[in-house]
């Protein structure tokens, strides 16, 4: 991505935002800050926090001017912080709700979003639970409450109770699940939370009867030495649409290809979201994250690029 990029995007986001936007605000008079220079806070979802990491650290590297201090924290949180203007970026699962669109109008803003991504959510498990082969339709259940022991998803499941875990009660994943698994129904009273994905991690590795969920960069990028570390102590559970009559082949896990083809159910967009009036660092780091080079660490991530082609490739075993 190169400085002519940066403010070719800076040009038109200026043109659909209005002059007054881009040149009268408040800010612009106080700004010090260019799309590759000077220091800018962002929120950042703690779901994401391994991918968004490498391209904040990437990005840092390549314009050694520019200072952006993250902070993870759940999604809740973050967009509190950018509806109060505590941050100018936001990255987070989802687009700006109709009421926020609203109230950053009436202060003559004009955010902008780009979709850098699809992410995964991950069903985890311990590695002695058997029944790692679940349909979305048992998710619902077990996530409403319907379901409540392991016996009722296999009469052989020995484990008792199900203790369904997620990493915050503010988390982007608790959401999804609500409105993408649950179709809008309240998550069962015995669902609680952990506080944080490695912790997460660390109650279903240590709970044969738990389930957790989890977003996919966590467990995605070999690479990455907690990776290995984490999936020798879970097993990732292979999810069906089918409601009924599921075969083996219709499971899948949240792989890359499988998120590519649509074939995994739990799939979500990935957006950076920003509110500056005006060509910025924030402007900067969102035009880099859904550039060239921020969609190759997407891709080498184990998530889904927005952008580009990803080659599939059916390789046979040799005879």
């Amino acid at each position: 991505m190169t400085r002519a990029n940066f403010w070719v995007l800076g040009v038109a986001l200026c043109t659909s935002i209005g002059m007054v936007s881009c040149g009268n605000d408040a800010t612009s008079t106080q700004a010090t800050d260019t799309p590759t220079s000077g220091s800018i806070r962002i929120g950042v979802d703690e779901t994401f926090e391994p991918i968004l990491k490498s391209q904040v650290d990437t990005f840092q590297k390549l314009y050694t001017s520019a200072h952006i201090n993250a902070a993870y924290q759940p999604e809740l949180d973050v967009m509190r912080a950018f509806m109060a203007d505590s941050i100018r970026l936001a990255v987070v699962s989802r687009e700006l709700t109709a009421e926020e669109k609203a109230t950053l109008q009436r202060l003559k803003l004009e955010p902008f979003s780009v979709r850098i991504g699809v992410d995964g959510v991950a069903i985890i498990m311990h590695p002695s639970n058997r029944d790692s082969l679940l349909t979305t339709a048992q998710l619902k259940g077990i996530f409403t409450g319907q379901l409540a022991q392991w016996n009722q998803i296999s009469p052989g499941n020995k484990l008792g109770a199900i203790t369904a875990v997620f990493d915050n009660n503010n988390s982007s994943t608790a959401r999804y699940v609500q409105d993408s698994v649950n179709n809008g129904a309240p998550l069962a009273k015995g669902v609680f939370a952990s506080k944080s994905n490695p912790a997460l991690i660390d109650y279903v590795a240590t709970h044969p009867n738990a389930i957790g969920v989890i977003g996919i960069n966590w467990i995605s990028d070999r690479d990455d030495p907690n990776v290995p570390k984490f999936l020798k102590r879970i097993r990732v559970a292979g999810i069906s649409p089918k409601a009924t009559g599921s075969t083996s082949a219709d499971y899948v896990q949240p792989y890359q290809a499988y998120l590519a083809q649509k074939l995994y159910p739990l799939r979500r967009n990935l957006y950076v979201i920003s509110r500056e009036a005006r060509t910025g660092l924030g402007t900067g780091f969102a035009t880099f994250a859904a550039g060239n080079k921020g969609q190759l660490i997407m891709l080498k991530s184990g998530l889904m690029p927005a952008k580009g082609q990803i080659r599939m490739m059916d390789v046979k075993p040799s005879l």
